[in-house]
């Protein structure tokens, strides 16, 4: 098994030859698709193309005819014209995607082996700058067909395993993922993936059905509203009954929690509401200040770094170290933010990393005759 994370995989994929066909292989609903999407627009940008159209065809749900196209013939000699999808990907670069290529039909496979070995079907070549992917389930709740190993062996294959890291940081990034949905499963990563053990008939969360179901609770208009009639049972139908019951209690006690900008910048008003935190909710407000220290803040103010410092005093050290590694995570790209930050937290952090409170006191004391001297 060759396993490999999202963030791994898209650095590696828009890097490979474009005559290379990739293969994905995993669990259902772990977003093999989106991460498709993503390579494609990293590509897309790499090589400035324009128009770069991701092509999603289920080959589960093609016979021969809707792969190959239908003959034709001119009295004296038959051609094939090619499906209006496949000469598109002839015509212009796009990024051919064949999803669910072990539940095909022998002759739908047939064909994408051409496709994938030749890049042409029926003399129809592919784009030089097309890129062919292919996904397929894996696991023992399927039912598929055995894929030939010379098939198998003409495929850059990866066994694809994202962890939380990987699925939150898209979500952020997307905008596709209500805030409430991310922070429930930045702190409750048990219910982002379906249970090992559980049934599979059962509905149960997935990547795929979190976002779904933030897409529904949108729609409805009642993300924020617990209480309403509507918002129990559709979390039902997408995330099944016990992430419902725990995704349901939290939002509904989501007014006891506070954002990223209130701590950096009103923390004395809050403070008595972050005393009232678990280590679980504490954990998703360090998650929203991280996110709103990075996205918004070039470097910390006075005020706004005593806040800080008063913040990461009251956190466990463990929590300390986490949210200085998320504080500082984007490294030289936000070296001023960093050093803004380290002035007002080093005293924490040396203390829970247990340096004696002697050394502590020195590095502080001299951190504060910097900050003097340069005011000077």
């Amino acid at each position: 098994m060759t396993t490999m994370q999202v963030r791994t995989f898209l650095r590696v994929a828009p890097l490979l030859p474009r005559e290379t066909s990739v293969l994905l292989r995993g669990a259902h609903g772990i977003g093999k698709s989106q991460v498709v999407r993503q390579v494609a627009g990293l590509i897309a940008s790499s090589e400035s193309i324009r128009d770069f159209e991701v092509i999603d065809r289920r080959l589960s749900q093609m016979s021969e005819g809707d792969m190959i196209g239908l003959p034709s013939t001119d009295g004296e000699v038959t051609r094939f014209n090619p499906p209006e999808w496949y000469k598109q990907a002839c015509v212009k670069p796009v990024c051919l995607f064949l999803d669910e290529l072990n539940r095909a039909t022998p002759e739908v496979m047939q064909a994408a082996f051409q496709v994938v070995l030749d890049r042409e079907l029926n003399g129809w070549k592919l784009h030089p700058q097309t890129r062919v992917f292919a996904a397929v389930n894996t696991g023992g709740n399927y039912t598929v067909n055995e894929m030939d190993p010379a098939l198998l062996d003409r495929f850059w294959a990866v066994d694809l395993t994202p962890d939380t890291q990987d699925w939150l940081t898209w979500a952020k990034e997307s905008g596709r993922v209500h805030e409430n949905v991310v922070t429930f499963l930045a702190g409750n990563d048990k219910w982002l993936d379906p249970p090992k053990s559980g049934d599979p008939g059962a509905v149960s969360p997935s990547r795929r059905s979190w976002e779904r179901l933030s897409n529904a609770l949108c729609l409805a208009g009642v993300a924020e509203q617990p209480d309403n009639s509507l918002f129990y049972p559709l979390c039902l139908g997408y995330v099944g009954t016990e992430a419902t019951i725990a995704f349901h209690d939290y939002v509904k006690t989501i007014e006891a929690q506070v954002t990223g900008e209130e701590i950096l910048n009103e923390y004395p008003k809050v403070k008595s509401k972050i005393a009232r935190l678990g280590q679980e909710k504490l954990n998703i407000a360090i998650e929203k200040l991280a996110d709103y220290i990075t996205k918004n803040i070039t470097t910390v103010n006075d005020d706004q770094g005593q806040n800080l410092k008063d913040f990461m005093e009251y956190l466990p050290a463990e929590l300390r170290v986490a949210a200085w590694s998320k504080f500082t995570a984007h490294g030289v790209e936000k070296l001023e933010l960093t050093k803004s930050i380290h002035k007002w937290c080093v005293g924490s952090i040396l203390e829970a990393l247990s340096v004696p409170k002697q050394d502590v006191d020195k590095v502080t004391a001299t951190t504060k005759t910097a900050k003097v001297s340069k005011k000077k």
